[in-house]
């Protein structure tokens, strides 16, 4: 039910949206092409357009837990985030800031075939306000290889600056939005995949990627693997009132979302500690 009512609710938004852009001039064609772009799942279950996967996309259907979790303890100790991509077009950074929100993420690729067209707005519009920023990559592992994907990555949004306000980018790994779960890799051959794109990316930026997922996701599909938790920071999908358990590697969680539900200014987050911690991060 909170799948169909997040899709209606789209389907409504994007209608408005369309409605605005042809009052403003935009063309037919130029127009169909940003409608694609944000293209998400039917009510009815319909494979959705490859390039509009978004962070806890997969979550939603496959982990058991709605979009809509809460925290049960307060902001105190950590620090608020939000995550977004093309689906929310110009977000609006200075509310966001208002609220609280210190950092953010912008999906910048897909494998190796799509680059978010809002990408250097998201991703020039949070750091304008004050936030510390960062990118991410929504894997498909069936489309290409690990190393190959990591360098479109970085190509194209995902490098890493040692400016003091540039977080290291993020692989998003987790349930195939196109097709089989594990995008029809074994346990084994899922993790040589991730181990690829994580190799890469280091080699090109110097820094360990951060690694997005959820529990089950991961227990399923690279069977418990345990070798990336020294190394790369956990960003963990749980829309719930705790994190609950963590994949296998991890005692502690780097980042959390926690709810999937911002449909107009992105999902929620929080970073494991303060500002400054967080700081810490994204100078190296």
């Amino acid at each position: 039910m909170v799948c169909v009512r997040r899709s209606i609710h789209r389907a409504i938004t994007l209608r408005a949206r369309r409605v605005r852009l042809l009052a403003a001039g935009v063309s037919a064609t130029a127009l169909t092409l940003l409608v694609s772009a944000a293209a998400v799942p039917t009510p009815t279950g319909g494979t959705p357009v490859r390039g509009s996967a978004y962070m806890g996309m997969g979550v939603l259907t496959h982990d058991g837990h709605s979009g809509t979790g809460t925290p049960a303890d307060s902001r105190a100790g950590q620090t608020e985030g939000v995550d977004v991509a093309s689906y929310q077009g110009d977000v609006d950074w200075p509310t966001l800031w208002g609220d609280g929100v210190k950092w953010a993420y912008t999906k910048a690729t897909e494998g190796t075939y799509y680059t978010n067209p809002y990408f250097s707005r998201q991703y020039g519009g949070s750091r304008d306000v004050g936030m510390i920023r960062g990118a991410y990559h929504f894997a498909t592992p069936d489309s290409s290889g690990g190393a190959s994907q990591a360098d479109y990555f970085v190509d194209h949004g995902g490098a890493w600056s040692g400016d003091g306000v540039t977080l290291p980018g993020v692989l998003d790994i987790e349930w195939n939005p196109y097709g089989d779960s594990c995008y029809d890799m074994t346990p084994s051959e899922m993790v040589t995949w991730i181990r690829n794109f994580l190799n890469r990316y280091k080699t090109r930026t110097g820094r360990n990627a951060v690694i997005y997922t959820a529990t089950s996701w991961w227990n399923e599909c690279t069977g418990d693997y345990s070798g990336f938790g020294a190394k790369n920071p956990l960003w963990v999908a749980r829309y719930a009132s705790s994190v609950g358990a963590l994949p296998a590697g991890w005692s502690t969680y780097t980042m959390w979302q926690y709810t999937s539900t911002g449909q107009v200014v992105g999902d929620r987050d929080r970073f494991n500690g303060s500002t400054d911690k967080l700081r810490s991060l994204a100078t190296g």
